[in-house]
């Protein structure tokens, strides 16, 4: 009983509630983040977000803190990124947290800086990333899944995914004292499917994780289609809008509130277009900053908010970049390795074309033109447009803008062929992950989720040449033969049979005493990101047949780049002659001045370079110009910096950050599919040519 107690027992009674009361406000439970009114409402105070898609995944960890910082001076107070589940599960239930994939630091890092977050958690993210973000075992499963529906064992995986992400991100929640302050269901659903079931289930799952104070969105195109499929206004779900600058937004906002609930409208786009991504084989041209600011201005002094797609781009390191479709999925693209994200359409222009032309191959798309650029860089007319409009129609103070990253010249770099692929396909990959099988399988079949395969069979030749066909190659295969001739290998080039080109080739007859050898190596060049061939397995997907007869018993070997660091034991090979150059016509899509055999006449080959940083004080970023090679994988220090193709363009140089570079020896490895650079040298440049191909 209270009488019982002394009056210093009620002292510290009080001081101890007055301590936890003060503690709860600290800590975060005070804190709210709504909806009210058609306007967002942050600890009862009108809230406008201006915000822009900074990916963590896209970034080198160190580098996070820099991007943000731009991202703030530029005026943003929000950043939206993607999670994507392929980095976080690579294996089934094999959790990876760390590095590019920590992601709890990443939020934790935004606010520290004071920045808000809008988390967009899939599952399935588009986003110009490898199958949309999904973790290519999925499509091993049998029977196959339906992916972005309400298949009840693809939602059971979808469970197990977030019974593991969403706790991570439950304590960094706004009201918890975080920085999220909304969380997406699914992405762009509307332009897929209207499986209602599905993404009731997907809310519900969210809601048992992360409670119902977190403001739940979808994100749609602005269409009366798109919305009607894709939102969820019945579950409490706010309907954000994307569209382009070319679009008048306020009719699409006006739209926008027919999908939410009475008064739960604020004018959001959740994807403010400030370019586009570009295609392998695709043309630059410049950008307009003028006319993305007017279109940003016309939002943001009306008091709606935005959020820029991209604010930063940064890098498909690795084999992540995703890939496009058109009619049908012979119709393929494969994005760059750089997604310093493109503007497209400086005029107006309806959403559904931009729309359109996002998800298809069927659109020339420019570079370069995220404001804040690949390499941090903020001094651009972009950046500085949009800087001055969130400035004039928010009143956000100016920071002083941030200096760019120091870059430097490293010069030419030679290097020495180290190996065929021939010689060493069996050492650089887990002879205990060969496959062996009547027909061939595909990659994810024999456990090779990315990069390269080769297939090896037999044939019996007949005649001066035979047609080889394979009607269904994911993505890119090239077509070698060989056999034993007095002893020396002369093995032949045949051709290259891909994905969105022709499917027959004519090989040479060898002559061979048994047997001719059939290698086909073939590369995963990406998967589709977006539409109704999501479903996008890899490598040779149908039978092989040599003059109408099926080619059968395949070994398959799964091509690791593990043990790139050990290509220096190997002794060192000679070039192949040109005497013993395949002169077979090459069957691809490449200009005219490409098709000479002689282009192709050498490779698949590994190549290594050196070159020594002095000091800590001269590791800087810089790039690396494949001007003069042909299409390939380059690694620096062992980490795999993305892929070339200088022959097609327009990308010509990769983006090298310093934190990938050290003082002493730093060791460049190539990969090249086809014929070297003639003089076998690289450049390392601060300031890149970056155009190259046939249509530059």
């Amino acid at each position: 009983m209270a009488s019982g107690r002394s009056f210093l027992d009620l002292c510290l009674l009080a001081l101890s509630l007055c301590s936890a009361l003060a503690s709860t406000v600290d800590g975060g439970a005070s804190r709210r983040f709504w909806i009210e009114g058609d306007a967002f409402r942050k600890d009862g105070e009108r809230f406008q977000i201006v915000g822009g898609d900074v990916h963590y995944f896209r970034i080198v960890p160190e580098y996070w803190k820099d991007r943000l910082l731009r991202a703030k001076a530029l005026g943003l107070n929000t950043v939206q990124t993607y999670v994507p589940w392929n980095l976080h599960e690579p294996e089934p239930q094999s959790w990876e947290f760390n590095g590019f994939a920590d992601i709890e630091s990443y939020l934790r890092l935004a606010h520290e800086l004071e920045m808000l977050v809008m988390l967009r958690v899939g599952p399935y993210i588009c986003g110009e990333w490898d199958l949309g973000g999904f973790p290519p075992w999925l499509l091993t499963i049998e029977p196959a899944l339906k992916l972005r529906s309400s298949d009840s064992a693809y939602l059971s995986l979808v469970e197990r995914w977030w019974k593991v992400l969403l706790p991570k991100v439950a304590p960094l929640l706004y009201s918890n004292g975080g920085p999220i302050i909304m969380v997406q269901i699914e992405n762009e659903f509307g332009s897929f499917g209207d499986d209602k079931n599905y993404l009731h289930y997907l809310v519900l799952l969210a809601r048992r994780y992360l409670g119902n104070d977190i403001i739940l969105y979808t994100t749609d195109g602005g269409t009366i289609g798109t919305l009607k499929n894709g939102s969820i206004h019945q579950d409490d779900v706010f309907a954000a809008v994307d569209f382009s600058t070319g679009d008048d937004p306020w009719p699409i906002f006006r739209l926008q509130k027919e999908y939410n609930f009475p008064g739960k409208s604020a004018p959001l786009t959740a994807e403010f277009y400030t370019g586009w991504l570009t295609h392998w084989g695709e043309s630059i041209a410049t950008t307009d900053a003028s006319s993305t600011a007017k279109a940003l201005k016309s939002i943001l002094c009306r008091n709606g908010s935005a959020v820029l797609y991209m604010a930063h781009g940064g890098t498909n390191f690795g084999f992540y970049n995703g890939a496009n479709t058109g009619q049908n999925e012979s119709a393929y693209k494969a994005d760059l390795t750089s997604y310093d994200y493109a503007s497209i359409y400086p005029n107006k222009t309806s959403h559904f074309l931009n729309h359109f032309c996002k998800c298809t191959y069927l659109c020339d798309a420019l570079h370069q033109d995220a404001p804040i650029k690949e390499h941090g860089d903020v001094h651009n007319p972009k950046y500085k447009a949009l800087r001055s409009v969130i400035h004039e129609c928010t009143g956000t103070p100016l920071h002083p803008l941030p200096a760019n990253i120091e870059r430097s010249n490293y010069g030419l770099v030679k290097l020495q062929k180290v190996a065929s692929l021939f010689d060493i396909f069996d050492k650089i990959g887990d002879p205990l992950k060969v496959s062996v099988s009547e027909q061939p399988l595909s990659m994810e079949q024999t456990g090779q989720m990315f990069g390269f395969l080769l297939y090896s069979s037999e044939y019996e030749g007949k005649g001066p040449y035979s047609i080889l066909s394979i009607p269904k190659v994911h993505d890119r295969a090239q077509v070698f033969v060989s056999c034993s001739l007095d002893g020396v290998r002369n093995r032949r080039y045949a051709g290259i049979i891909e994905r969105w080109s022709k499917k027959t080739l004519q090989i040479p007859s060898l002559s061979c005493s048994s047997k001719t050898s059939l290698y086909i190596l073939v590369e995963n060049m990406g998967r589709v990101n977006y539409g109704p061939y999501i479903f996008d397995l890899k490598g040779i997907l149908s039978s092989v047949e040599i003059d109408g007869v099926t080619v059968r018993h395949w070994k398959m070997y799964p091509l690791s780049f593990d043990a790139l660091g050990e290509l220096s034991k190997f002794q060192p090979i000679q070039q192949i002659t040109d005497a013993r150059a395949s002169k077979v016509p090459i069957h691809g899509y490449l200009q005219s001045k490409f098709r000479d055999s002689s282009f192709y006449q050498n490779g698949p080959e590994f190549y290594e370079g050196h070159f020594v940083i002095g000091s800590e004080n001269a590791i800087k970023d810089t790039f690396i110009s494949f001007r003069g090679w042909n299409k390939g994988v380059a690694f620096v220090n062992n980490f795999n910096i993305g892929r070339f193709w200088p022959a097609m363009g327009p990308q010509c140089a990769l983006y090298v950050p310093a934190p990938i570079l050290k003082s002493g020896d730093n060791v460049v490895v190539i990969f090249e599919l086809h014929s070297p650079n003639p003089e076998h040298t690289i450049n390392l440049v601060k300031d890149p040519d970056f155009t190259c191909g046939p249509n530059q």
